[in-house]
């Protein structure tokens, strides 16, 4: 509307003729030029500022995938590891279950088999506790993933052939069968 503008420079008042009411003001002689100048510094500013936040993102997300690989990878490590102590116990257990089927039933061997009994006992839940489980076997259908067939024998069962007997204890750590059972195997 025409007031007085205060020239801050100056402190003298200025009037703005250059602009009626409504219409915008037009920029002095030699504005135009440092205008467009910030406005590229500006929108540099902005696009380095959009690269570096683009590299930033990548890096984050460079960074989360070396993590979760680096975790996936210990763990492999940790259940290899364990797959192979466990395997090297496996013998271990197959001679306590020898002792104790073996172990005689009379008063001066008592002591002495409860004890296999009780160390043999704490020695599975021990195991158990890290995932290993025993593969039952004992009048299941035969399967060739959980069952080594050492023998076959007659039998009147009708079908599929079924698990007799097992000779040797199969297992399984966590999902995998880390020894399959050697059985006997009935079949018509």
């Amino acid at each position: 509307m025409g007031a007085p503008e205060r020239d801050d420079a100056s402190g003298v008042a200025e009037e703005d003729s250059s602009a009626s009411e409504g219409e915008p003001a037009l920029p002095a002689r030699g504005e135009h030029a440092d205008l467009s100048a910030e406005e590229e510094y500006a929108a540099d500013v902005t696009r380095e500022r959009d690269e570096l936040l683009e590299t930033l993102r990548r890096v984050q997300a460079d960074f989360e995938n070396f993590r979760k690989r680096t975790l996936r990878e210990q763990t492999e490590r940790i259940e290899r590891a364990t797959e192979q102590l466990i395997s090297q116990l496996l013998p271990v257990l197959d001679s306590f279950e020898l002792a104790l089927e073996n172990a005689g039933d009379g008063p001066e061997t008592e002591k002495l088999r409860k004890g296999v009994e009780l160390v043999f006992t704490e020695l599975v839940g021990t195991l158990e506790k890290g995932g290993l489980r025993r593969i039952e076997a004992d009048g299941s259908p035969f399967d060739p993933t959980e069952h080594e067939a050492v023998m076959q024998i007659e039998g009147q069962i009708e079908g599929e052939p079924v698990v007799a007997e097992t000779v040797r204890t199969g297992y399984r750590l966590k999902d995998r069968v880390l020894r399959p059972a050697m059985v006997k195997v009935a079949h018509r």
